[in-house]
């Protein structure tokens, strides 16, 4: 495609968009966008203050001590699943489908920059992860899959997979295409997924819950955000 026909492409997108997003749907995506950005920083503050690092052990404990070992392998290829490369390929495919050039490169500005936040917030914070005897990932010869830092929030894997979620759960819900019961089946399936990504985290000892809850604020954030140009 040549800059003429992609920039004509883009304004047809525009004004597209302009004509099919009401008021009350522009206020709203607003409105969560930055609702979960606020809760976001007002959350990393009290992160900030200690005073939930005595609450993040003891939910540790209990998960592992909850959760058999035999689950460790599953969670660990979930942790690879979540991983940028993967996400990020999975996040084109998505676009691909929404077929709207001005949406992709709203929702791709919108996903690079929640990260750009969260390496702001692992140099600023520097809030140390879970210490190795919590460690239980496996699978850590494969390449890329795991450097382990003293940074450790907000989780990244958590950003990615809310991110997705809120996603599939946008473009199922306006799809044209899927029956109800498609629809409900298809966001049900990625509820479950991402619970068990978000479990992981803290599951395989890669994160403290905090990190998981901060994650999971940032990629809400940013996912609302991008709902305004799809």
């Amino acid at each position: 495609m040549n800059p003429k026909n992609l920039y004509l492409k883009i304004t047809k997108d525009y004004r597209y968009l302009m004509r099919h997003k009401s008021k009350k749907e522009i206020i709203f995506y607003i409105f969560l966008s930055t609702f979960s950005l606020t809760a976001f920083l007002i959350f990393t503050y009290i992160v900030r203050t200690d005073s939930l690092r005595s609450l993040d052990f003891d939910l540790t404990v209990r998960l592992q001590d909850e959760i058999p070992i035999v689950f460790d392998d599953f969670f660990s290829v979930l942790s690879i699943i979540g991983r940028f490369e993967f996400t990020f390929t999975l996040l084109l495919l998505l676009l691909a489908l929404n077929r709207k050039i001005i949406g992709a490169l709203a929702t791709i500005f919108f996903f690079g920059s929640a990260h750009i936040i969260e390496i702001i917030g692992k140099t600023t914070l520097n809030q140390p992860g879970p210490p190795n005897m919590f460690l239980r990932t496996h699978f850590t010869d494969f390449p890329g899959l795991y450097v382990h830092t003293q940074a450790s929030y907000p989780s990244g894997h958590s950003l990615r997979i809310i991110f997705l979620f809120f996603l599939v759960v946008y473009l199922v819900l306006t799809s044209k295409k899927l029956p109800n019961l498609g629809k409900i089946g298809a966001i049900f399936l990625s509820l479950i997924f991402t619970v068990l990504m978000l479990l992981s985290r803290v599951s395989l000892g890669e994160h403290w819950t905090t990190d998981v809850i901060g994650g999971s604020l940032l990629g809400a954030a940013a996912a609302a955000a991008s709902f305004l140009f799809l």
